[in-house]
């Protein structure tokens, strides 16, 4: 041991302790801090965040056009109005955030640049011990907690995922991740080649296509999109007639996710239909001579992956202007000056942009013990998408697929405030999620249902991921619309929760 490594690594005095440790300040964990503020005022709380300022994906990613591929009615808090169009650049995001923070003083809570490394549960005391590393300094710091809220999202901030093709290490041109967005990036007079086809991939098209040579998006597989305007009728109606932005939110609210309802519904009971009205809003953008059925035409029915909104139907503007085209074909193997496609077909490339997902995160690449023990995520059994079996005083944000990430974070809050409140009535120190006696024989699934929803990266990382059962409670069902009602509803004494 050297002289540095004892004087950086804390020693027992230097334990910081509060009530709920939340891990994230991005979405979720600004959330979550407001619901303790308000539902549980007693509770004193820290948030730790790795990145320099809150935020999460809004902060991290850096690439142009990045905008909500959902209305910022429904991603944007229950309890904060949002006031502009619904589909917002990042930028609008974060000043959205930051008014949340200001607004409820927030700040003096959030701890940045605090990566923390590893989780150990104590059975004996009763506690979380969170080590960490402050990343501007270098120094080691400790926390312990009652209870420990998981904010910090589903996917790996610092890499994307890039899938591994013949011929990378020739291709003599720049590859870039979008994660990984250069400050420099100049596409000007290059034949630039965006791999994806998703929110992603639709977003940076249009957004570069005007200052490059020609961008192609080069895809596996089409992807399904939503096209309209960029603006809410009903919200520039409420606004004309100077209706309170309060009530203006929590109409227009209601109305999308009854639309929203309705529509998600329609996709499992009439899929051909909503299919055949999906496809017919892009031809009728770009005309009756485009391959829509090559190109923009998936093979699975719709919502078994996400669907983007575009938003004035800017991919298809510029495909429609020349300066963006669409290949659907597999690549073969990159060459020094591009990409060969398994068709046979060249496409010359001075740029890639792989726009190719995500690499899981399962609660945050974090070392979690048990009483000495690791902890295997995959081993225990989800309630409810947010808490696990034999897991003690720890709940998970993972939002909805179908829906804005936001709304299962505000279910979450109230759950996780109601539960600790729940916990000081009783006088009890620790709650586990355990299966009762009549679930014991239930059949373990996997975490989501394939068949129901299957995209890239959940399949990749199945593996990591918590089982499902058969039964609504043991399952991340990501029926919102269900949710809201039977969450407040939760009987926390039906023998689900062991209280110690």
């Amino acid at each position: 041991m050297n002289e540095l490594t004892e004087i950086t690594r804390p020693s027992a005095q230097q334990v910081e302790h509060f009530d709920v440790l939340i891990v994230g300040a991005g979405i979720s964990g600004v959330g979550g801090a407001y619901h303790l503020g308000v539902q549980c005022p007693g509770k004193s709380f820290v948030v730790l965040e790795t990145q320099e300022s809150f935020g999460g994906t809004w902060l991290t990613h850096k690439y142009p056009g990045i905008r909500s591929d959902s209305d910022l009615h429904t991603f944007g808090y229950r309890f904060k109005p949002w006031t502009s169009a619904p589909i917002a650049t990042a930028a609008e995001i974060l000043a959205y955030m930051g008014e949340v923070i200001a607004e409820n003083d927030l700040g003096r809570h959030i701890r940045y640049h605090h990566r923390i490394n590893s989780a150990s549960w104590s059975s004996r005391d009763n506690l979380w011990t969170i080590e960490a590393t402050r990343t501007d300094s270098g120094e080691a710091v400790r926390f312990s907690t009652n209870f420990l809220w998981m904010c910090q999202g589903y996917y790996r901030h610092s890499e994307g995922y890039t899938p591994e093709w013949p011929g990378m290490g020739d291709f003599k041109g720049k590859m870039i991740h979008p994660q990984n967005w250069p400050e420099d990036f100049d596409g000007a007079g290059k034949n630039v080649v965006v791999i994806g086809s998703g929110a992603t991939a639709a977003t940076l098209v249009p957004a570069i296509a005007p200052n490059c040579g020609h961008v192609t998006m080069l895809q596996r597989s089409p992807t399904y999109f939503r096209t309209g305007r960029n603006a809410i009728p009903l919200a520039e109606e409420l606004r004309a007639l100077e209706i309170d932005e309060r009530w203006v939110h929590e109409i227009v609210r209601r109305k999308i996710l009854r639309d929203q309802d309705t529509f998600t519904r329609r996709s499992f009971s009439e899929p051909e239909v909503v299919k055949q009205e999906l496809l017919g809003a892009v031809r009728a953008h770009l005309g009756a001579d485009y391959d829509v059925e090559t190109h923009f035409t998936p093979s699975y029915r719709p919502w078994r992956q996400r669907i983007a909104f575009i938003p004035d139907a800017d991919l298809f503007q510029g495909i429609k202007g020349g300066k963006a085209s669409v290949v659907t074909d597999e690549i073969s193997k990159f060459t020094a000056n591009g990409i060969e496609l398994k068709s046979g077909k060249f496409l010359d490339a001075d740029i890639v942009i792989t726009a190719t997902g995500f690499n899981l995160n399962v609660l945050g690449d974090i070392a979690f013990e048990i009483d000495g023990e690791p902890l295997v995520f995959s081993d225990t059994v989800t309630y409810r998408g947010m808490m696990f079996t034999g897991v003690p005083n720890l709940a998970w944000v993972f939002g909805y697929f179908r829906a804005s990430w936001t709304l299962r974070a505000d279910l979450v809050g109230d759950f996780v405030c109601r539960l600790l409140n729940h916990m000081a009535e009783k006088g009890v120190r620790k709650v586990t999620p355990s299966l009762r006696e009549e679930d014991r024989d239930m059949k373990r699934l996997p975490w989501i249902d394939t068949d129901n929803f299957n995209p890239g990266y959940i399949m990749r990382g199945m593996h990591l991921l918590p089982k499902r059962g058969d039964k609504p409670e043991w399952q991340h069902t990501q029926d919102y619309w269900t949710e809201k009602d039977e969450w407040p509803a939760i009987d926390l004494d039906d023998g689900t929760f062991v209280y110690g």
